[in-house]
């Protein structure tokens, strides 16, 4: 598939870490999502039911960082592309996690991660 529906920079609050004192606090993340995504009956319909509601998706990785809050972004990334794919029949995600202030250093550090068909 060479369609996809993109959502880039999504901020998120959770709890995420390895350190006691990560896990007593709510950090910031950033997201960037790409969706294998059929945008042809969208197009043709010009109907929203026909795509991929991104806004909806947006909702889903809010909710999901609510209430998963796991020591490591590898943890997180697999476990938000699956519910992802999941939750919306999505056939493919290539998803990013950044967390900015990890690394006093570097802008941000994160991991990226494919899954399922493109």
């Amino acid at each position: 598939m060479s369609d996809s529906v993109l959502i880039e920079a999504l901020a998120v609050e959770t709890v995420i870490g390895v350190y006691d004192w990560e896990r007593e606090i709510l950090q910031q993340l950033r997201v960037d999502l790409e969706m294998a995504w059929n945008n042809r009956p969208a197009a043709a319909s010009d109907n929203v039911a026909d795509a991929l509601d991104y806004a909806a998706v947006s909702d889903h990785v809010r909710e999901f960082f609510r209430t998963c809050q796991p020591a490591l972004l590898e943890t997180a990334a697999e476990k938000l592309a699956a519910s992802i794919m999941n939750s919306f029949s999505v056939p493919g995600v290539r998803l990013t996690l950044w967390k900015p202030g990890a690394v006093p250093e570097a802008r941000q550090v994160g991991v990226r991660i494919q899954r399922g068909q493109w």
